[in-house]
């Protein structure tokens, strides 16, 4: 009884609300999980340019990561790639393709695809070192932006 409660207060020390969080990737290792949710994550100035929506806001992490989206808001939203440069793009380069998920890898153009409240991107791989910075389709003016530093 005493293991299983030290197992339980173990799993919630890791919950903490917008950040990311790691779980089990299989073979490869873990998955860094990123938070989506327009409501929970205001804006905020990153080097990028403004940022929301996403926790964290900007994210530096080592080639050999795995990267995933949640939606953790009551609405659809996508993470979608909007540039390898150093600043987001005054107006969104996201079109219709946003919706549909595609992409295995961060230094391929990628999007999470729609997703719905509660729902899970696949898994990116961060293969190649570089800035990736991302959006939604449906609120990039809000604006819901968020960066990937790979290193």
């Amino acid at each position: 009884m005493k293991a299983l409660l030290v197992l339980a207060v173990a799993a919630l020390a890791g919950c903490t609300y917008g950040a990311p969080s790691a779980s089990s990737a299989g073979p490869g290792g873990s998955v860094i999980t990123i938070d989506v949710s327009l409501t929970a994550h205001a804006q905020t100035p990153v080097a990028a340019g403004s940022s929301g929506g996403y926790a964290p806001a900007t994210l530096t992490i080592p080639i050999g990561t795995h990267v995933q989206f949640f939606n953790s808001d009551s609405f659809a939203h996508t993470a979608s790639l909007v540039s390898n440069g150093t600043t987001f793009p005054t107006s969104s380069p996201l079109s219709a393709n946003a919706l549909t998920p595609s992409g295995t890898s961060l230094s391929n153009a990628w999007t999470s695809g729609n997703l719905a409240a509660g729902a899970r991107s696949g898994i990116l791989l961060a293969d190649v070192a570089g800035t990736y910075l991302y959006g939604c389709f449906y609120h990039y003016g809000a604006p819901m932006r968020g960066g990937l530093v790979v290193r």
